[in-house]
C-alpha cells in the first residue's frame, strides 16, 4: 500500500499527467483528436510505469502509443495484426505472471478498436480495455492510473451517450 508521501513521487506525477491527457482523450468526439490525445497519454504512461517498475505496462504503453500514431495514417488490418503480434510477442518474452497480461490484452483490444472500428463501437471496445487497465493499475499501485481509468470509463460512457443522442 502506498503511503501519502508517495502520492507526489515522480512516478505518481507522470500518472497524474496521463490522467489529464486520458480525460482529454475520451472527451473527444472527433476520432483524430481522440487518437492524438491517446498517444500523449500513452507516452506519460511509459514513464509512469517505468518508474513503478512494471515492464509489461511500459511495453504495452509504447506499443499503444505507436498504434495510436499509426492509426492516424492507416486503417490497414495488416498493421493491426502486426501491432497485436508485437503485444503478444513482447508478452511471451517478458510476462512473469498472469496479471502481466492485463495491459497487453488491453492494448490488443485498443488496436482492434482503433484500426477496425470508429465512433461508438470503437469507444465500446476501448471501454473493455479500460477495465483491464483498472485491474492492472490497482495491482501495481498506480494512484493516477487507477483514477484515470475509472474516470475514463465514466467519461467514455458519457461521450458514447452524447454521440448516440447526436446521431438520432
Amino acid at each position: 500500500m502506498l503511503l501519502p508521501t508517495d502520492w507526489l513521487s515522480p512516478a505518481q506525477c507522470f500518472g497524474y499527467l496521463a490522467f489529464v491527457l486520458g480525460v482529454s482523450c475520451f472527451l473527444q468526439t472527433d476520432d483524430r483528436r481522440f487518437k492524438w490525445f491517446m498517444a500523449g497519454e500513452c507516452m506519460a504512461y511509459v514513464v509512469h510505469f517505468a518508474l513503478l517498475g512494471n515492464p509489461t505496462a511500459v511495453v504495452s504503453s509504447l506499443i499503444s502509443m505507436a498504434r495510436s500514431l499509426l492509426s492516424l495514417r492507416t486503417r490497414s488490418p495488416w498493421v493491426a495484426v502486426a501491432v497485436v503480434a508485437a503485444n503478444i510477442g513482447f508478452g511471451l518474452a517478458i510476462a512473469d505472471k498472469p496479471s502481466d497480461w492485463l495491459p497487453l490484452t488491453a492494448s490488443c483490444l485498443g488496436t482492434i478498436a482503433l484500426f477496425t472500428l470508429q465512433g461508438v463501437p470503437m469507444r465500446l471496445l476501448m471501454l473493455c480495455g479500460t477495465g483491464l487497465w483498472v485491474a492492472n493499475n490497482v495491482i501495481v499501485g498506480s494512484i493516477g492510473g487507477t483514477a484515470l481509468e475509472l474516470v475514463i470509463a465514466a467519461i467514455n460512457l458519457t461521450t458514447i451517450a452524447r454521440m448516440l443522442r447526436a446521431s438520432r
